[in-house]
C-alpha cells in the first residue's frame, strides 16, 4: 500500500492518459472499422478490394510495428509539422499513439462488424434492395440493427484488447500507466509492489466490460 500512496502523481496521471488514449481510440476504431465492414460487404469489387487489402496488412502486422511508424518514420515524411501540436513533443507521440492503436484496432472492428453482417439472412438485405433502398440504407436501417446482437458480445473482448495495448504506448514515450514501473525504479520503490498495482487497476477496468458482455449475451440468448 505504500508504494501505491506515495506514487499517487504517478498512478493518477498515468491511469488518467490511459482510459483517455482507450476511450479516443474506442471511438475512433468504431468508427473506422465499421466504415470497413461496409467497404468489404459492397457491390463494387474495388471498394471490396481496399476493404481486404486494409484488414489483411493491419491484422498481420504486429503493434509494435504500427507504433513505430508513426512515432518515427511517419515525422521523416514532413507531412504533418511539429507546430501543428504547439510544439510539444509528448503531444506529438500521444496523437501518434492514438492514430496507432485506431488504425490497427479498426481492422479487427471491421471483421467482427462483417461477421455480425454476415448473420443476417441475404432474404433481408435483397427484400430491401428491392423496395428501393441504397446499399447505405439497406445497411443503416435493415442489416446493421439485426446485426447488433451477434457483434456486440465479441466487440466487447476486442476493446478489452484495445485497453490492454494502450500498454505498448511506454515504449513509445508517452506516459501512461505502461510507463508507471520505469518510474518506480528511479524512485527506488518496488517495481512487482508497482506492476502488481497497475494489474489490479485494468483488472478493475476490464470487469465492467467483462460483466457488459456477459449480461448481453445471456439476455440475448434468452430473447432467442
Amino acid at each position: 500500500m505504500d508504494v501505491l500512496l506515495d506514487n499517487l502523481d504517478l498512478y493518477g496521471p498515468g491511469f488518467r492518459d490511459t482510459i483517455e488514449l482507450f476511450l479516443i481510440s474506442a471511438i475512433g476504431s468504431l468508427v473506422l472499422g465499421t466504415l470497413l465492414a461496409m467497404l468489404r460487404v459492397a457491390p463494387v469489387p474495388v471498394f471490396r478490394a481496399a476493404g481486404t487489402a486494409y484488414v489483411t496488412l493491419l491484422r498481420n502486422t504486429p503493434l509494435t510495428l504500427v507504433f513505430f511508424f508513426f512515432t518515427f518514420a511517419f515525422p521523416l515524411l514532413k507531412i504533418v509539422d511539429a507546430s501543428t501540436f504547439g510544439g510539444s513533443a509528448s503531444r506529438y507521440y500521444f496523437t501518434a499513439a492514438l492514430i496507432a492503436l485506431i488504425l490497427y484496432t479498426s481492422a479487427f472492428v471491421c471483421e467482427v462488424v462483417r461477421a455480425g453482417i454476415n448473420t443476417v439472412p441475404v432474404g433481408q438485405a435483397e427484400a430491401s434492395r428491392a423496395l428501393g433502398l441504397t446499399f447505405g440504407q439497406m445497411l443503416g436501417y435493415v442489416v446493421l440493427p439485426q446485426a447488433t446482437r451477434a457483434v456486440v458480445p465479441p466487440m466487447v473482448s476486442t476493446m478489452i484488447a484495445l485497453l490492454k495495448n494502450t500498454t505498448i504506448a511506454s515504449g513509445f514515450s508517452v506516459f501512461q500507466a505502461g510507463a508507471i514501473s520505469l518510474n518506480l525504479a528511479e524512485r527506488g520503490d518496488s517495481q512487482l509492489i508497482g506492476l502488481l498495482w497497475v494489474a489490479l487497476f485494468f483488472v478493475i477496468l476490464v470487469i465492467p466490460m467483462s460483466l457488459l458482455q456477459r449480461s448481453l449475451e445471456k439476455r440475448w440468448s434468452i430473447a432467442r
